[in-house]
């Protein structure tokens, strides 16, 4: 009886504890009340009315950019997303931002790596991809992970081999600033920042990225006076002939993306039936079979400037992206039907004057506007 007794007096006080601590932690003030209290802000000093921006498209990409409801462009916005894009404030030890691994000299790729690292020295195991156009894109990451810029911006600052941070802490450093306060009060009337505003910043940065000035836009435009080169023409004609590079079917949409934004195995990897592949891809997303193997379709446009290649970077240079296609195609169970019939599960077999002419027509899709327009540039500098 006394054992009993004793047993139950210290589950009793135990049970107290806990209920008296649980009590003391609701009571306690959340991260985001503590951070940044010590600042005084006369917000009468400011307004929220943040003024619309109207994007400028090129002639030759469709003229609206689909846009959610609840993040339309403002002049406030952007600029917002544009210094959280450049701050390396987000990241756990405030050492990298967005900006370090999506560098703009590179078409927003990371310094022709063949992967990133992180703040922790530790590397990725996927290839950075170019910010290009990604308006019109809902499935992002190689993967397709993520749909939407909102939702997307949401991952890198969490992921432990990226940014390695916590959204309490990034948001908690954030709130420290009173120069984000007033920014954020601005852009969204909010005086205490939540991740929500911080990635609708970001997409709204990231949607005015837009690339359509290259050579190739130039020259399909009538009265520019551009025209391709013999060779240049050549690789278009090649481009877009089934019997010839046959790259149309995923990079030669008509809306002038070049990509599909779609998703395919283009034969990498030889993998038997009922084997592994090293990366799923979308197989991982989804849970399907027939999903293995198979990545998004990057766009061609910049290509010269977002070595090395492939979702894993395998391909340091366009020649050995064209050597693939030409005579490396690999056999798998997901592998692409176009890759069986028009490439012959082999490749086009192209000769060495037909690379040569398709790579001078990939260079034709350089925008040099692009990646030294001043409004992409780093804010800081």
């Amino acid at each position: 009886m006394l054992y009993r007794y004793r047993t139950f007096v210290l589950t009793a006080f135990a049970v107290l504890v806990i209920f008296f601590v649980g009590a003391c932690k609701k009571e306690q003030p959340s991260p985001v009340g503590e951070c940044g209290k010590d600042l005084v802000i006369n917000w009468d000093l400011y307004s929220y009315a943040p003024t619309p921006h109207n994007l400028v498209i090129p002639p030759t990409l469709p003229q609206t950019m689909p846009m959610p409801a609840n993040n339309p462009l403002t002049k406030e916005g952007i600029a917002l997303g544009r210094k959280l894009f450049y701050d390396p404030i987000l990241s756990a030890d405030s050492t990298q931002s967005c900006a370090s691994c999506h560098n703009i000299d590179y078409a927003f790729t990371d310094n022709g790596k063949k992967f990133s690292v992180g703040i922790d020295g530790v590397p990725g195991n996927r290839n950075s991809m170019a910010l290009i156009n990604l308006g019109w894109t809902n499935r992002l990451f190689w993967d397709g992970r993520s749909e939407g810029l909102e939702t997307q911006a949401l991952e890198p600052i969490t992921n432990p081999v990226e940014m390695h941070n916590t959204w309490e802490e990034a948001v908690c450093d954030l709130m420290k600033v009173e120069q984000y306060r007033i920014d954020f009060y601005k852009a969204f009337g909010v005086k205490e920042i939540t991740p929500t505003e911080v990635t609708k910043a970001l997409a709204q940065f990231e949607r005015t990225l837009i690339s359509g000035a290259s050579k190739f836009d130039l020259a399909s435009t009538p009265g520019t006076g551009v025209f391709f080169t013999e060779q240049e023409d050549l690789g278009f004609q090649l481009f877009y002939s089934e019997t010839g590079g046959d790259c149309f079917h995923c990079h030669g949409d008509g809306a002038r993306f070049f990509t599909d934004n779609l998703f395919h195995n283009n034969g990498l990897d030889n993998v038997p039936p009922g084997g592994q592949f090293a990366d799923k891809g979308l197989g991982a997303v989804t849970g399907r079979p027939e999903d293995n193997g198979l990545f998004r379709t990057t766009t061609l446009r910049n290509i010269a400037l977002t070595a090395p290649y492939m979702h894993d970077g395998r391909f340091a240079t366009l020649d050995e992206v064209l050597d693939h296609y030409s005579d490396h195609i690999k056999p798998s169970p997901t592998l692409d039907i176009l890759m069986i019939t028009d490439f012959g599960g082999i490749g086009k077999q192209l000769t060495p004057d037909e690379k040569q002419a398709l790579i001078a027509f990939l260079h034709t899709l350089t925008d040099t506007a692009f990646v030294n327009n001043p409004a992409f540039k780093n804010p800081f500098d």
